[in-house]
């Protein structure tokens, strides 16, 4: 069987990537084809295989501001001679065309979160520039109307949680499994708290990172955050000497971060989350907005693995993190490590790979 994967684009290595990593280890022979294409940002495993870049790579700095071009260069890919293409979906990726005799499988992280979930605060983005906002509204319908269509070609949806199926449900009239992203569980471990509090997150708006800054800002909670994005200006400028920025930090960095936190905060409403997965894998409690993927993860049931406030507020979070250090005591490593045990790597290669054997094409 020779296979494909599509993926929105490699430009660095975050949840998304990590789910074409474990396709790549399913799919060992496959091609991967992607918008925009980084190698020095990717895992030796991706760099590894053969991968083909669209005709709007050399545009990859200012890839944010193509999406109008991106359905004509998806479209312009060569999948004959494919039997399986399995596309990775929150930007575009499905848009593929492929024969009638090649099976299409989408695994959907969300739909694109700019045209349909969150196109209202994409389209009045305070922080964006007048002409950002017009061409999203400009934009907007057109690319919904091809982003249905093209729901068309898919024959199989995958949903990565519950949340996400519903989402497929609402936009695209489809039913899907789920199948949980693979977190490589085992690898995480717990140590005793350092004190701070951790955000591990892409620095953009709809993640509510500003939520968190603003209050370890002024309640002095020592806050690091690891990752990078447009709100970094921004999110500097907010914060007091109590919140340290990392940027990037290397997978070992990572796990020693997450294993000496003191809790992790998720500010803002996540597909999934896999981030949250990492942090249970740690034996750390997770303080986040209860929507959305998260509310799959972690609970605030015996045993407790979360704290959850309902509105993306200061003084919501604020609640939740007092809520969370008069019960600290209370919370068991064991229990949480035992949680995130259920989105393990073998787990999501025992279900992917059942669902793309060649028996059931």
């Amino acid at each position: 069987m020779r296979a494909a994967i599509v993926h929105y684009w490699l430009l660095h290595m975050r949840g998304g990537e990590k789910v074409v990593e474990a396709l790549c280890r399913l799919l060992p022979g496959a091609d991967i084809f992607t918008l925009f294409y980084d190698p020095s940002r990717v895992s030796p495993l991706i760099r590894s295989r053969r991968v083909i870049p669209s005709f709007l790579d050399p545009c990859r700095k200012h890839y944010r501001s193509l999406l109008p071009l991106m359905p004509f260069a998806l479209e312009s890919f060569d999948l004959r001679g494919y039997d399986l293409v399995v596309s990775s979906e929150s930007g575009p990726a499905k848009g593929v065309v492929v024969s009638s005799r090649t099976r299409h499988v989408c695994y959907c992280h969300t739909p694109m979160r700019y045209l349909w979930e969150m196109y209202a605060e994409y389209r009045n983005d305070w922080t964006g520039s007048k002409w950002k906002r017009a061409a999203i509204a400009a934009f907007s319908t057109p690319l919904r109307v091809w982003d249905v269509a093209s729901a068309a070609r898919v024959d199989e949806f995958v949903a990565n949680s519950e949340n996400v199926r519903r989402r497929i449900a609402k936009t695209y009239r489809r039913d899907a499994a789920v199948i949980h992203p693979p977190v490589a569980v085992e690898s995480f471990r717990w140590a005793p708290s350092a004190g701070y509090y951790l955000v591990v997150s892409e620095l953009v708006a709809y993640k509510r990172i500003d939520l968190a800054v603003a209050v370890c800002s002024r309640t002095r909670r020592e806050l690091k955050i690891v990752g990078d994005g447009p709100e970094y200006g921004r999110l500097k400028e907010l914060a007091g000497s109590s919140v340290e920025f990392l940027g990037h930090v290397g997978d070992d960095e990572l796990r020693d971060l997450f294993s000496r936190c003191r809790a992790f905060l998720m500010p803002g409403e996540e597909d999934f989350g896999m981030t949250t997965v990492e942090a249970l894998a740690s034996g750390k409690a997770v303080i986040g907005l209860g929507r959305g993927g998260l509310l799959e993860i972690a609970s605030e049931a015996n045993p407790v693995s979360g704290f959850f406030f309902d509105a993306p507020a200061e003084a919501a979070l604020e609640a939740a993190l007092q809520r969370f250090e008069q019960n600290e005591s209370r919370i068991s490593p064991a229990d949480l490590i035992a949680r995130a045990a259920r989105f393990s790597e073998v787990e999501f290669a025992r279900k992917m790979g059942a669902l793309l054997k060649p028996d059931v094409v």
